[in-house]
């Protein structure tokens, strides 16, 4: 069925008008990060004197070592795909391909626990890094990010694999290959948008957690972007540095950015499996 013009230009309206609302908040960071001084106050949307002052700060001031935050954020970021990822895999081939009773309960259970408050596990999350000897150090938030990334990750996963020909495990299975090496060699590379998809959520949620981070890292050299930020600080109590703040907003969307425009065909497939059976 064709559209009318009128439909067109109004559909083709409502795009422009979503594309602008989701844009102009990055716009505005991007050109408030390169104003200092007054110019900060200005209502001109574009600076009249661009400078770099803002960035060049934040990777100078040795009270706030944001580029230290910056490889935190990382590390921690990195171990929470890997661990969400392998731990996700190895769930997903039990839960999708080995029949067993209270299969669809179990499920049902690891995706609820996604659902609670960061809030309402704050307190008993707290006591656990404290007993594990992992408070105030940053690889201690690797565990507390994995509770609520590991749910999403193992639905979706579990998901993708049970859409797999049953075929293609007997066929394995037959030539004696171990449940291991089924998973490494036959299910893995079939799993490439889903691990992308899920991976990548992961990671976003890792970079940019920020309750958890600041309740549990106190110690300056190892905290996270998201607390950097929150503490970046003027040169007295009155002000209000959004220069610094929006500049180092800026450094850390960037990466998200460009990693979901590079995985953006892989993260629609991923997330996309199951919704129709074939």
């Amino acid at each position: 069925m064709q559209r009318s013009p009128a439909a067109t230009a109004a559909l083709y309206t409502l795009a422009l008008l979503v594309t602008l609302v989701s844009v102009f908040p990055f716009v505005y960071a991007i050109t408030t990060s390169l104003k200092t001084g007054s110019e900060l106050f200005s209502t001109s949307l574009w600076p009249e004197n661009g400078s770099l002052a803002n960035y060049i700060s934040l990777f100078t001031v040795a009270e706030q070592p944001f580029g230290r935050h910056v490889v935190n954020s990382v590390v921690v970021s990195t171990l929470v795909v890997v661990l969400s990822l392998f731990v996700g895999v190895t769930a997903a081939y039990a839960l999708g391909r080995i029949s067993f009773k209270g299969r669809g309960l179990l499920l049902t259970t690891i995706l609820g626990v996604s659902m609670f408050p960061q809030v309402a596990v704050l307190a008993g999350m707290f006591e656990m890094i404290r007993a594990l000897g992992l408070y105030n150090r940053s690889l201690g938030l690797v565990l507390p990010y994995l509770i609520f990334t590991l749910p999403f990750t193992v639905w979706v996963l579990t998901t993708f694999m049970r859409q797999l020909p049953k075929e293609l495990e007997e066929a394995a299975i037959m030539d004696g290959c171990s449940p291991w090496r089924i998973i490494k060699d036959v299910f893995l590379p079939l799993l490439w948008p889903a691990l992308v998809s899920t991976g990548l959520l992961a990671f976003i949620a890792a970079w940019n957690e920020f309750l958890f981070a600041l309740t549990f890292v106190i110690d300056n050299n190892e905290r996270t972007v998201p607390v950097s930020i929150s503490l970046i600080s003027g040169a007295s109590k009155y002000e209000i540095p959004w220069g610094k703040i929006m500049a180092a907003s800026v450094l850390v969307t960037l990466p998200l950015i460009g990693l979901v425009l590079v995985f953006q065909k892989k993260i629609v497939s991923g997330l996309t499996a199951g919704a129709v059976k074939g």
